[in-house]
């Protein structure tokens, strides 16, 4: 119970911010950067990231072995946004040179494989299980089916993947967020929304997420591709932030994100630089401790976690090149 006599929608999402936070830390294509993370922390994590796997038929849903939930608590029901979280994380917690486990190797399998599993027939994935996509816990998303393609991507760049139904699976999620795509460029989540938005909707969310994995699964020549740079370009706010459309104050995890999938192309550098300069004031201003409720729980009940602002912030510098210099300005340090 909270101070004031009530009690949030949710106590813990350890898990899914863990594998948030390890992901900000890496390098940019992947792998753990012994300068912020180091090896003793990263096998602690590990090991904590591979205890949380289930093993079993679930309990209370008869998901398959294989996922992970956003909790190491009860209640928790393995998902397809904390299992491609956790396969990243654990792919980011090995440096390039360094070999994976037979535990590490054998979890990866088996979280592919339950993903595999999960995949709609319409190529997207969906939450919790597979279904005629009339319910949010059935119905593809586009940013789920984002998250999965990164994870098998990085998967495959890392250690290969097993077979080739792993590859045809990418091939028919990257033809799902193609359809998905709607007239302005953008794509909508399902998890995460905006309440000054019209119908609570956060394109911002959802496109950032997509161009993230189109650019990681080398889609940057796509139509696709160029029409979401252009939207995300298109809805900055003119002091340099993000929300879920342009006018609505920005946010800091909003403006982090879309630095964060923008970086790295040329006809984005103004609009990250002015990203990035909104971002480091908001940092050295002290919001990056006040998180703003843009996660949708069942029901479409709001929520905010405190750690996103933190965690998106930093995955915002480090995709982009760049950290905040010091709290004295906002100029900014490789």
């Amino acid at each position: 119970m909270r101070p004031d006599g009530s009690w949030p929608i949710d106590t813990n999402l350890e898990t899914w911010v863990t594998t948030l936070s390890v992901n900000a830390l890496s390098r940019r294509w992947g792998g753990r950067d012994p300068r912020l993370l180091g090896a003793r922390d990263a096998s602690r994590i590990r090991e904590w990231l591979l205890e949380q796997q289930y093993r079993d038929v679930h309990p209370y849903t008869g998901a398959a072995p294989g996922g992970w939930s956003w909790t190491s608590l009860p209640g928790g029901v393995p998902d397809a946004d904390d299992t491609p979280g956790a396969m990243l994380a654990l792919l980011n917690l090995r440096t390039q040179d360094e070999q994976f486990s037979d535990a590490e190797l054998q979890a990866l399998q088996a979280a592919g494989e339950w993903l595999l599993g999960l995949q709609n027939r319409d190529g997207g994935w969906p939450t919790f299980c597979r279904g005629w996509g009339t319910l949010p816990f059935d119905r593809s998303s586009s940013d789920l089916t984002a998250h999965t393609l990164r994870a098998f991507t990085l998967w495959d760049q890392r250690i290969g993947l097993p077979d080739a139904a792993f590859r045809t699976a990418v091939d028919r999620g990257l033809k799902f967020l193609q359809q998905q795509q709607r007239a302005d460029g953008s794509w909508l989540p399902l998890w995460f929304g905006n309440q000054y938005n019209k119908d609570d909707e956060n394109p911002l969310y959802g496109t950032s997420r997509v161009l993230r994995a189109l650019h990681v699964c080398g889609q940057e020549q796509t139509e696709s591709f160029r029409r979401a740079v252009s939207w995300l370009l298109a809805n900055q706010n003119d002091d340099g932030s993000w929300s879920a459309v342009r006018g609505i104050p920005g946010t800091i995890e909003e403006t982090a994100l879309a630095v964060e999938s923008l970086a790295g192309l040329p006809e984005t550098a103004a609009a990250v630089t002015q990203g990035r300069e909104w971002l480091a004031a908001a940092v050295f201003s002290g919001r990056v401790l006040d998180p703003s409720p843009i996660g949708f729980y069942f029901a479409k009940l709001w929520y905010f976690e405190t750690l996103y602002p933190i965690i998106f912030a930093v995955s915002g510098f480090r995709r982009s090149g760049q950290m905040p210099n010091d709290a004295g300005s906002g100029t900014l340090q490789k």
